[in-house]
């Protein structure tokens, strides 16, 4: 199945493995039980397509969903009409109409969003349900702690709310040994204890992964479902899931001592062939992969052989040395891994200085996007390799 630009006109495509997809998901789950595995699906699913990730998470037994905005939640909505679907961001001012409208769940971090959501629900004569979100530590979104004490001493502040989950975020999850992790359990431990009994989600894609005390009865799973590492200093363990290869536009001949690129910034030191690919940083390849700025030189796949980028990567273009790859391989029209099994999203963000998180997100609208069959419930695997 194809969305959005036909392959044949884009200068790259982008295959999601949505059958490992679901591997990942089931992988998690499993890791994660007895409690629920939500998917997070914010930012169109980390950059791969919102409808068909989340459809096939839900086909692998995914039923709860978070977004960061009501509009991630109203679209999911119409692809998923029996999820639970979480909001994130919480109650923006004025709309919370628009949450109830689409059955969206706010995750509300503050008294104000506590009182205009409960006033809503008076007002329409039914319970909505909400999480209470409760900052334990990262000071970002979320209930402080005399705010938490506040509903404790006057519960009636949540007088036609329907408590669906009681949740924190960590701050340091991707760093196993730090002290801050149990610091954050134990507050969030301390600060719930007094608010009515719900059910209780603090562990992310890392929490998940390196502590069995941190599920409670739901984690809330992202960069790890979509194939990224959420450890810097550790294997990855789960399964690729984007894809996205390249389409040689030209290969060029330089006598040593030419340059490449903006700035002139990359110079052969020997007769070289360099190829052109269509892909630059509006298509999430940052200029900080480019020859001499990253400090690893960053590569892409092509027949059996690692090649280098070199030069500036500019807005539509990127540079490749193909000087030692077979010339009857390297020809205009061939396919480059750009991500993918030997070159990793972990590897991209890496030689990027920055996480996979950035660089799935970052993925630009100019690519052919191609997605793969999955599993449906009941059914043998129908993973097809991109």
């Amino acid at each position: 199945m194809c969305e959005g630009i036909a392959p044949e006109r884009a200068a790259a495509m982008l295959t999601v493995d949505l059958a490992n997809l679901q591997r990942n998901w089931r992988e998690l789950a499993s890791r994660a039980a007895p409690a629920e595995c939500a998917g997070v699906v914010k930012a169109d699913a980390y950059g791969l397509g919102a409808g068909p990730c989340a459809r096939a998470l839900w086909a692998a037994g995914c039923r709860s969903f978070f977004v960061a905005i009501p509009q991630e939640g109203a679209e999911l909505r119409r692809e998923l009409p029996e999820a639970t679907i979480f909001v994130l961001d919480g109650l923006l001012p004025g709309i919370g109409d628009v949450y109830a409208g689409h059955r969206l769940v706010p995750a509300l971090a503050s008294l104000e969003e506590v009182a205009e959501w409960a006033g809503l629900a008076r007002n329409s004569g039914r319970k909505l349900p909400a999480a209470l979100h409760i900052d334990t530590g990262i000071n970002r979104l979320g209930l402080a702690a005399r705010e938490v004490r506040a509903i404790a001493d006057r519960p009636d502040l949540l007088d036609g709310i329907e408590l669906a989950l009681v949740m924190s975020h960590f701050a340091c999850a991707d760093e196993p040994d730090s002290p801050m992790n149990d610091h954050q359990r134990q507050r969030f431990d301390e600060l719930r204890s007094v608010l009515p009994a719900a059910p209780a989600s603090l562990a992310n894609s890392p929490g998940t992964l390196h502590s069995e005390g941190f599920a409670y009865d739901m984690v809330r799973t992202g960069v790890a479902l979509f194939g990224g590492n959420p450890f810097a200093d550790r294997p990855n363990p789960m399964a690729p899931v984007a894809y996205l290869s390249g389409v040689l536009l030209q290969v060029r001949e330089l006598a040593p001592g030419e340059t490449v690129g903006y700035g002139a910034m990359w110079r052969a030191r020997r007769a070289s062939r360099i190829g052109v690919l269509g892909v630059g940083y509006r298509d999430g390849f940052p200029r900080a992969l480019s020859q001499p700025l990253s400090k690893t030189p960053a590569q892409v796949y092509i027949a059996g052989h690692f090649a280098p980028i070199v030069g500036r990567i500019s807005m539509d273009l990127m540079t490749i040395d193909l000087t030692d790859v077979p010339p009857e391989s390297a020809r205009r029209g061939a396919r480059v891994e750009l991500l993918g099994d030997h070159v990793t999203i972990d590897d991209v963000a890496r030689w990027a200085g920055t996480i996979p998180y950035e660089i799935l997100t970052g993925l630009g609208s100019r690519f052919a996007r191609l997605y793969s069959s999955f599993d449906h419930p009941g059914s043998m695997s129908k993973k097809d390799q991109p």
